[in-house]
């Protein structure tokens, strides 16, 4: 048991209800346990009694009273099983980590594995990100998703006031997103902008998004730009997609609307007793997210980054003959 002690609130925390700041610090310390403390005065903020709800402001002193609950922190301690499985966990992010810095992680995220958890998910970035938690207890927080057989970038806020701001850039759309994908045949056009409402149904095999007409209850207006980087015949394509909304399984959806589904697709991809599958293409979505520009939260500069293919779209490059280069170029002419 620790005496009392004082925390002096940073910058980032500014705005933080005190509740949340507790949760924080003190993970271990439950709701009614702090509602408790601040009842009888023994946590004060600037020498004052408050609330849970109360706002902190940078440089407030908070007074913490002697509690059996430990401060977190990101300290090794004794290798339990769940010490273990976190190592085991942030070495597998740091081996997916394509750029860092002390408010911004961006990683190359695998097919396969999701991004946050749900039924029957055991693991997940949202999980696994417990592992990365500062000094001050924070871990690192997911502004956007990626579905989980979609690999490529995946940006993640490493304080609550980059999560902020980064989340502020996605909803006002001054991001920019570029997604490879090969798809069965090839779009009537060069170039194009697809757009639709979708609503989500559910189905024995999860989540479905349909396209439905405008003014269908729960429905979400969506709009995805497409461009031809290469045509192989007309039995596959290879586009370049950029989503102007950010709506579940929307180029997905949009690439199956022009009639061009993206191979190994499990939700979207239909059976056609006329097209075989290419020998030598694993069953596997081919969708992939190259690319992502977003304003940096400090400001001033751009972050700009790419993330490689995963192996089962390099192997299909490679037997195709497609230069992963023709790409890149085409996107910066």
């Amino acid at each position: 048991m620790a005496g009392v002690e004082i925390i002096e609130v940073d910058g980032e925390e500014e705005g933080m209800r005190l509740d949340r700041w507790f949760k924080a610090h003190y993970p271990g310390l439950g709701f009614g346990a702090l509602q408790k403390l601040l009842r009888s005065g023994q946590i004060r903020v600037d020498g004052g009694r408050v609330k849970s709800d109360t706002r902190l402001q940078k440089g407030q002193s908070v007074r913490i009273p002697p509690m059996q609950t430990d401060r977190a922190s990101a300290g090794a301690g004794n290798m339990t099983a769940h010490s273990i499985r976190n190592t085991g966990d942030a070495e597998a992010i740091r081996k997916m980590t394509l750029f860092e810095d002390e408010r911004v992680l961006v990683i190359n995220k695998p097919p396969g594995l999701s991004v946050q958890g749900g039924s029957n998910v055991p693991r997940h970035i949202d999980g696994m990100l417990e592992a990365l938690r500062n000094k001050k207890g924070e871990k690192p927080r997911l502004v956007h998703r990626l579905d989980r057989d979609t690999s490529g970038v995946l940006m993640v806020a490493k304080t609550r006031s980059a999560a902020q701001k980064l989340s502020e850039a996605f909803r006002h759309r001054e991001t920019k997103k570029t997604y490879w994908a090969l798809v069965k045949g090839a779009p009537p056009k060069t170039e194009g902008t697809i757009k639709s409402w979708l609503l989500k149904k559910q189905t024995p095999d999860g989540d479905r998004m349909e396209v439905v007409r405008h003014g269908v209850k729960g429905a979400d207006h969506a709009v995805s730009n497409y461009r031809i980087v290469e045509r192989i015949g007309q039995r596959m394509t290879w586009l370049e997609l950029e989503p102007y909304t950010g709506r579940t399984h929307q180029l997905r959806v949009h690439t199956l609307q022009m009639e061009c589904p993206i191979l190994g697709d499990p939700k979207y991809f239909e059976d056609d007793p006329n097209w075989d599958f290419p020998g030598g293409i694993q069953n596997k979505l081919h969708l992939h997210a190259r690319r992502l520009r977003i304003p940096h939260p400090s400001g001033g500069t751009m972050i700009d980054v790419s993330a490689p293919m995963p192996q089962h779209m390099v192997q299909s490059w490679n037997l195709l003959g497609l230069e992963e280069a023709s790409g890149d170029e085409m996107e910066e002419s």
